[in-house]
């Protein structure tokens, strides 16, 4: 009788098994790039030169190392939002300058106040759902006299958004509007604990429970050791948290574009370093946000005056942009709105 009961419970299992399968195969089959010629003209348009020169731009001494409150973020924010007017992006209506004040009373103590950078483009057919895609713009400023400049952490993220806002604004000019509306969002005061999309969550330009999802570009210049003999590969933390089919639209979409190595080793719950905590999307998951932090994991000169702009792959950085812009594309432009749960 046990082995008949045991047997029983195989059989059960094997069949709940294949039905778990069976909608895993079913979601994967159902994503596809139906505009993959469009999606790859303006691919086109992301370029090693125009990522470069926002790098060494935002990356520069003569913003300070842009410590949060500090006269030079002050000037690397405004440098974002004359970008953003040069482009003739909408800033949101309750913040008609794009700035988002971040007040000093918001932040740990002995720092100014801020400010968070916001831009969009509006959807075509369903304007009040929302693709944000974020990085930080704040770094360490200086300390013991030296200049901590951030190429990677986060003048590459930072430049990442820009280009796939251009590429976005291109798209439109055109006459193809993303159907969801896209937000280009720069927070602050990231390198002090998050404080600048924690206070963006708390008081969105747009209602976080009409967002369909954050992609969050934190240091994606740079290769860490892990990966100095195959540099192609980029950290993919959080994708399949909350929403199955968004961590399964970003393989389709890097299967179709980019062939990067998408390495999910720092999305166990298990990593030790905890990265899933430790950068701005995490306070869009805390709402029930889908999220993908994209990241390329810590250097020699993490955190240190040496991160500078000469040792950026600019290559990889327009690659790994690349990836973000077609997954943004995908999300912003599918005829239902992303499936949230967990198979």
């Amino acid at each position: 009788m046990k082995v008949l009961f045991a047997s029983i419970l195989v059989l059960v299992g094997s069949c709940a098994s294949l039905r778990h399968s069976e909608k895993i195969e079913q979601l994967k089959n159902n994503i596809e790039f139906k505009d993959e010629n469009v999606v790859q003209r303006y691919l086109n348009t992301i370029t090693v030169p125009d990522i470069k020169s926002h790098v060494l731009e935002i990356s520069d001494d003569k913003y300070e190392g842009r410590k949060t409150g500090e006269n030079g973020h002050n000037e690397v924010c405004k440098y974002l939002i004359n970008y953003y007017k040069d482009l003739q992006l909408s800033a949101p209506a309750a913040f008609p300058d794009y700035k988002q004040p971040v007040p000093k009373e918001f932040l740990p103590e002995g720092l100014n106040d801020s400010q968070n950078i916001i831009a969009f483009i509006k959807g075509a057919e369903f304007p009040q759902e929302y693709v944000y895609v974020m990085a930080h713009s704040d770094h360490e400023g200086i300390l013991d006299g030296e200049i901590y400049n951030g190429a990677d952490d986060n003048a590459s993220g930072t430049s990442a958004v820009l280009e796939i806002a251009e590429a976005f604004k291109i798209a439109t000019d055109n006459g193809i509007r993303p159907k969801r509306s896209v937000v280009f969002l720069h927070a602050t005061a990231e390198e002090v604990g998050l404080h600048g999309s924690r206070y963006y969550a708390e008081h969105p330009a747009f209602a976080l429970n009409k967002t369909v999802a954050a992609l969050n570009t934190d240091m994606i210049g740079r290769v860490d050791e892990a990966h100095k003999a195959d540099p192609n590969y980029i950290y993919l933390i959080g994708s399949d948290r909350i929403s199955s089919e968004l961590h399964f639209i970003a393989q389709k979409a890097n299967e179709q574009f980019t062939q990067l190595d998408l390495d999910y080793t720092f999305n166990s719950e298990r990593d030790a370093n905890k990265y899933y905590y430790r950068s701005d999307h995490y306070n869009f998951a805390k709402h029930e946000v889908p999220v993908i932090f994209f990241f390329n994991g810590e250097h020699e000169d993490y955190t240190k005056p040496t991160d500078t702009a000469e040792k950026i792959n600019y290559e990889l950085l327009t690659k790994r942009t690349k990836l973000i812009f077609s997954i943004a594309w995908y999300l912003a432009n599918s005829e239902k709105k992303l499936s949230e749960g967990v198979l």
